[in-house]
């Protein structure tokens, strides 16, 4: 197998199950150290790195809650002593949480730390790196088909996160290209096995306004996290890659 991403160091955010560990095993498979981290799957995340290491390749986990903005200075420094450097980041630690914004009941807390993670622990973990990315170096942030469309009620502050970090990256590509460091964005859509998906009405609805009319699979949009980060996208930055199934067609 092509390993394009020979003597590269990554870091995947939210890695022990889903997108995330689909991403570090790709990354992996490519010829790249990964590091990603983990809020409480320790076991998941544990699994992930023995899958890793008995295919001959290189991995590590950190336990960090991406909602602690305050962690990811000491995060970023965790990987670079372990394997020496980064060159990869892929932004991918989120969570999910619906309500109506007129709803009385809403768990404004819950609300509150999706925001915290979803969009504020994303911008503290890319200050952290771009500081020590070195040139080449891809940034690669995971966002949904919400960020540019929403297409159902409940949904108006995880999509303002997705959105939010999406015009968040394309600053980035802006700041950080001179130092030939590209940042992209991979809008992800409804994959098997990932966040808890919404009620049946919710996601029947979501899913008839796809082209293709079916949840994605982890692997799927993984190849375009990874496609990103390889050599073959170096002229690739402050771009959206849609990996939804259409949503937006």
């Amino acid at each position: 197998m092509s390993k394009p991403l020979m003597g590269k160091v990554a870091l995947v955010t939210g890695g022990s199950r889903g997108l995330g560990a689909a991403t570090v095993r790709l990354l992996a498979e490519q010829g790249a150290d990964v590091a990603f981290t983990y809020v409480s799957s320790e076991k998941q995340a544990q699994a992930v790195i023995d899958e890793v290491h008995g295919k001959g390749a290189k991995a590590v986990a950190f336990k960090s809650d991406q909602a602690d903005t305050s962690r990811a200075p000491a995060l970023i420094d965790d990987v670079v002593a372990h394997f020496g450097g980064l060159d990869i980041l892929v932004n991918n630690a989120a969570i999910s949480v619906a309500g109506t914004v007129d709803d009385p009941d809403a768990d404004t807390a819950a609300l509150d730390r999706m925001h915290a993670t979803n969009y504020l622990g994303v911008i503290a973990v890319i200050r952290a790196a771009s500081r020590v990315l070195r040139a080449g170096g891809r940034i690669i942030t995971v966002s949904s088909g919400l960020g540019s469309r929403v297409g159902a009620p409940g949904l108006a502050d995880y999509a303002a996160t997705k959105s939010g970090i999406e015009r968040y990256t394309m600053g980035v590509a802006r700041d950080l290209g001179p130092r030939n460091i590209t940042a992209n964005v991979v809008e992800a859509g409804l994959m098997e096995g990932g966040m808890q998906p919404p009620d049946p009405e919710t996601l029947k609805a979501l899913l008839s306004s796809l082209s293709l009319q079916r949840m994605g699979h982890p692997d799927e949009i993984a190849a375009a996290i990874a496609f990103l980060a390889s050599p073959a996208a170096s002229y690739v930055t402050g771009a959206v890659l849609d990996a939804h199934g259409g949503y937006n067609a």
